[in-house]
């Protein structure tokens, strides 16, 4: 049986999950107020959330990681005995790190490479990671793996509100936004993760709070599923946080509803204040 590695990109936020398992992460970098920063290693989520909050004029910018960053941690998991990896990134629509992880693979010799794009972020995708080093540890190739880590792909998915759409648009992370040009930055769109891993808005709202609401109505009524796993991803959304936890909890029945912070290099496109109600159907 070949010894199978895990890697996943930085932008599923696995850094604030603990967990018993050797992933190793290829981290992206972030440039705000004259500073560059590595994500999670130089720079937390509460640090980057309170440093955008009190100086609105900052327009943070992020980078992908290196190919050569990426080379080196194949090489380094391939000297720690590694025979096979498996990696799992950031949906190639809102990243180059797919692409990234693809050319490091076809560069590293003596090793072979598996890239799996999640199309998704943040908590979904870090629950790939999970998932494929449980897999691993149960025995399981690369084949099955591939196989359960498409089957959660399809059955996952996020409805977010930000309070800003200003990094979004700035940053060019936001498609199909033509028809919200004029007032674009004046609405608080309820915004959705596509099945192509690309955020899109689907709705116009004028106010947060209806936005907030209107997210946790949609999710209720048309998504929700009998046994889904049901979290919270926010940009220290705290003002929102345990109202729409609350309401999901009585309309639901639901017993628990967890929440994760949105670690920085993508809070850089969403920005302070942003809640997504997210569901993995497993």
């Amino acid at each position: 049986m070949k010894k199978i590695g895990i890697v996943v990109c930085g932008n599923s936020g696995i850094d604030y999950l603990e967990h018993p398992y050797d992933i190793r992460l290829i981290r992206s970098s972030l440039h705000v107020g004259g500073e560059d920063y590595t994500d999670f290693v130089d720079i937390k989520a509460d640090e980057f959330y309170k440093l955008i909050k009190e100086n609105p004029d900052f327009h943070p910018t992020t980078a992908q990681t290196p190919t050569g960053v990426i080379l080196e941690t194949y090489e380094k998991m391939k000297e720690d005995g590694y025979e096979e990896l498996l990696v799992i990134t950031i949906s190639s629509k809102l990243s180059g790190t797919y692409e990234g992880a693809m050319m490091a693979a076809n560069m590293v010799e003596g090793i072979k490479v598996t890239v799996f794009d999640s199309k998704t972020l943040t908590y979904p995708e870090a629950c790939m990671a999970l998932e494929a080093a449980k897999l691993v540890k149960e025995g399981k190739d690369i084949p099955a793996i591939l196989d359960r880590l498409s089957y959660l792909r399809e059955n996952q998915g996020l409805l977010i509100s930000v309070d800003t759409l200003k990094y979004l648009v700035k940053n060019g992370r936001l498609s199909g936004a033509q028809g919200f040009l004029g007032s674009m930055l004046k609405v608080k769109p309820m915004l959705a993760l596509s099945r192509e891993g690309k955020v899109e808005p689907i709705e116009k709202i004028r106010t947060r709070q209806k936005a907030l609401n209107r997210i946790v109505e949609k999710f209720v009524n048309e998504v929700y599923e009998k046994g889904m796993e049901v979290f919270i991803i926010h940009a220290n959304a705290f003002d929102a946080l345990e109202d729409v936890r609350t309401s999901l909890k009585e309309q639901l029945k639901l017993d628990e509803v967890k929440d994760y912070p949105l670690t920085p290099v993508v809070g850089a496109h969403a920005g302070h204040g942003a809640l997504a109600i997210g569901w993995i159907k497993k």
